[in-house]
C-alpha cells in the first residue's frame, strides 16, 4: 500500500510526525505499506522550519510544492495544479490529509479527481462559522473525503448528521496529543527565560492572530487594557504572529508588562505552555495541548471546533468582548479555575490506531 501524506502548515507537521513513526515502524515488522510526505509550501519559514523538523524528528519531505503566497484562491489553484501533477507522477493508494488549511482542501479535490482515495485526520470537526476560512475547508474536505479518522465523540455526531455511514467514521484520538506526549520531557526553556525572570506558575502565554482580536485598533488597545490593568503581578509573554507585529506598530500599541517575543519553536512554545499560570489565545490547536497539560486557557473566540477542551478540558470560551477577558482573568488569578480531564483517546497511541486500520485494509 502507497500513501501520500500531505502538510502544508507548521500544526500539519505535528499531526503527521507520529503517523510517520507508526508507517515506519508496521514496514519494518514486514507490513507492505509505504509513504511519500509532500509539503504544499503552504506556509514556510526558513528560520524555524529545520529545527521544527529536527525536533520532531520529521524527515524532509520528499517534495515541497513551494506554493506559498497569493490570495485564497490563487493558493488552492496552484496547490491544486501542483499536486495533481505529484499524484500523476507518483501515484498512490490513499491520500492522508489533516487539519484544516486550504492544503487539505486542495490536495483533496484534486486526489478525487483521479479517483485516489482520501482519509482526512481530524475528520468532523465543525465551529459553525462559515466566515473563517477553516471551515470552509473542513466542510468540502468532508464531503468528498472515504475515511475519516475522527478526534472525539463529537466530530463523529457531526458526520453522522451529516449523512456519513458509519464504517467511514474511525475514532482514533488526536495526533497532535501524540506528539505532545511523545516529546514532553524534551520541552526547554527559551533563551529569554533567565533575563526576563519568569517562575514556573508566575506568568501567562498569550497568542492573537485572528482578524477579530487584531484587525481592529480599538479591540487590540482594548485586549491590552485589560491585560494591562488585571495583570499587573504577572508577566505575559506574547509570541507575536508577523501581522499581529505589524497591527500594533501600526496601531501604535505598546503594551506594558508584556515579552513580545517573536515565534518559538515547539519545545521552547510548549515549555512556556506548560509552566504558565494560564493561556490567552485564539487558537485552536492550543486549547487541545492545555487541556491535555491541565492549564487553564481563555480563549477569544465566539465559536470553537473542539467543543471537547471546553465541556471535559480546561479551556473557557469566552467570545472576542476585552470585558469577558477581564472577567476570566480575576476567575483564574483567585484560583477558580476548573481542574479539566482528558478527552477520551488522548493518549499517545493515536497514530498506531490509525495505521493499523490501513494495514487491516490493506487488501481492500
Amino acid at each position: 500500500m502507497k500513501i501520500t501524506l500531505v502538510a502544508g502548515a507548521r500544526p500539519n507537521f505535528m499531526k503527521i510526525a507520529p503517523i510517520l513513526r507508526a508507517i515506519e515502524g508496521a514496514a519494518i515488522r514486514g507490513e507492505d505499506i509505504q509513504y511519500r510526505l509532500v509539503h504544499t509550501g503552504q506556509h514556510y519559514d526558513k528560520a524555524m522550519s529545520g529545527s521544527f523538523f529536527e525536533q520532531l524528528g520529521i524527515p524532509e519531505p520528499n517534495v515541497n510544492l513551494e506554493c506559498g503566497g497569493g490570495s485564497h484562491a490563487e493558493q488552492t489553484a496552484a496547490i491544486m495544479v501542483a499536486f495533481e501533477k505529484e499524484l500523476m507522477a507518483h501515484p498512490c493508494d490513499w491520500v492522508v490529509v489533516v487539519g484544516d488549511v486550504t492544503s487539505t482542501m486542495a490536495c483533496s479535490i484534486s486526489a478525487k479527481k483521479l479517483h485516489i482515495k482520501v482519509a482526512h485526520v481530524e475528520g468532523g470537526i465543525r465551529s459553525g462559522d462559515i466566515t473563517m476560512p477553516e471551515e470552509i475547508n473542513r466542510l468540502v474536505t468532508d464531503s468528498i473525503t472515504d475515511v475519516f479518522f475522527t478526534t472525539s465523540e463529537v466530530a463523529n455526531s457531526n458526520l453522522r448528521k451529516a449523512g456519513v455511514s458509519e464504517e467511514s467514521i474511525v475514532f482514533v484520538g488526536n495526533t497532535m496529543i501524540d506528539t505532545l506526549l511523545r516529546h514532553e520531557n524534551d520541552f526547554v526553556a527559551p533563551a529569554f527565560w533567565e533575563a526576563e525572570s519568569l517562575k514556573k506558575g508566575d506568568y501567562l502565554v498569550m497568542t492573537l492572530h485572528r482578524p477579530s482580536n487584531v484587525d481592529d485598533a480599538d479591540q487590540l488597545r482594548s485586549i491590552f487594557e485589560v491585560i494591562d490593568d488585571e495583570l499587573k503581578d504577572h508577566k505575559v509573554v506574547f509570541p507575536v504572529h508577523p501581522r499581529t507585529r505589524k497591527n500594533m506598530e501600526s496601531f501604535g500599541i505598546k503594551p506594558m508588562n508584556v515579552v513580545m517575543a517573536e515565534p518559538l519553536g515547539y519545545f521552547e512554545f510548549n515549555y512556556l505552555v506548560k509552566n504558565a499560570k494560564g493561556v490567552i489565545t485564539d487558537s485552536g490547536g492550543i486549547t487541545e495541548e492545555t487541556t491535555v497539560m491541565g492549564v487553564p486557557c481563555i480563549t477569544m473566540r465566539n465559536s470553537t471546533e473542539r467543543p471537547e477542551t471546553v465541556d471535559i478540558g480546561t479551556n473557557e470560551l469566552i467570545g472576542t468582548d476585552p470585558e469577558n477577558l477581564r472577567k476570566a482573568l480575576k476567575q483564574l488569578l483567585s484560583g477558580q479555575w476548573k481542574k479539566g480531564n482528558i478527552p477520551p483517546m488522548w493518549d499517545g497511541k493515536t497514530a498506531e490506531r490509525i495505521v493499523e486500520w490501513f494495514s487491516l485494509n490493506l487488501q481492500k
